[in-house]
């Protein structure tokens, strides 16, 4: 299962569009940090990156980002016409770093993302309005005048979601997201995140470490260390050599 096996598109997918990462490799110097690494993801589908620290899920997705040099490509195909398109891509990372006196609100943020006009100019009522809309898709509205520095874990992650799906993209990242959230947050996180690929049925990239929750909400698992030591549906991937030698069978 170190090969890649092409899956079927998901029951709530278009199935129209596929993003394949074609033979990925990574080096800095002499190190080798990624190799190899081939996988496909389609539309309406939540694609799990797992393994060990320093198996290369963050490199992998900051070449993906366009971030760092790497070999091989990243293409984003209609499988109808088998034309090539322009891929959109939306990150949530696993923190942001943000100073809690910073006079900047969550307007403030969300506009400068995507509005061409200086937000300390003036505030538009209608740029206002429709990121007050995005937001109250992640039940995050209330937030929009609060001071970013001044937001629970959750809460900013629920602005991030907003953001990164603002316009909608073909592939979401999603960068250990719910790094230093409560129990219930990471529950709530996961829920809404399934709710996202089905609803605008768009791609997602997961790095995370949470595997119970990987198993609930993933359609296909990626184990990597360095490479693809396996991928498939969580149940085949859990029961892998390469996972229990890694995992032990426990959390990761």
């Amino acid at each position: 299962m170190n090969e890649e096996k092409e899956m079927p598109p998901v029951k709530n997918g278009c199935g129209h569009h596929c993003i394949k990462i074609n033979n990925i490799g990574v080096s800095f110097g002499s190190e080798v940090i990624l190799e190899d690494v081939s996988l496909h993801m389609h539309c309406g589908s939540l694609t799990a990156l797992i393994g060990p620290n320093g198996a290369g899920k963050t490199t992998l997705i900051r070449a993906l980002l366009g971030e760092i040099k790497h070999s091989g490509s990243f293409v984003f195909r209609d499988l109808k016409t088998n034309e090539k398109l322009d891929m959109k891509v939306g990150y949530v990372p696993q923190k942001l770093d943000v100073e809690r006196e910073l006079p900047m609100t969550v307007y403030d943020l969300f506009a400068s993302f995507i509005s061409n006009t200086p937000v300390w100019l003036h505030k538009s009522k209608k740029l206002y309005n429709r990121i007050y809309e995005q937001l109250k898709i992640f039940s995050a509205e209330d937030c929009i005048d609060r001071q970013i520095g001044k937001l629970s874990g959750g809460q900013l992650q629920r602005v991030l979601l907003s953001i990164a799906i603002t316009p909608i993209p073909d592939l979401l990242i999603l960068d250990e997201p719910v790094s230093g959230i409560d129990d219930n947050g990471v529950r709530e996180f996961y829920r809404l995140a399934g709710e996202i690929k089905e609803k605008y049925d768009l791609a997602i990239l997961l790095v995370s470490h949470d595997l119970d929750m990987v198993k609930k909400y993933a359609d296909k698992v990626v184990l990597m260390d360095r490479g693809i030591l396996c991928q498939g549906t969580p149940d085949e991937v859990f029961a892998d050599r390469n996972f229990t030698q890694i995992f032990g069978g426990g959390e990761a």
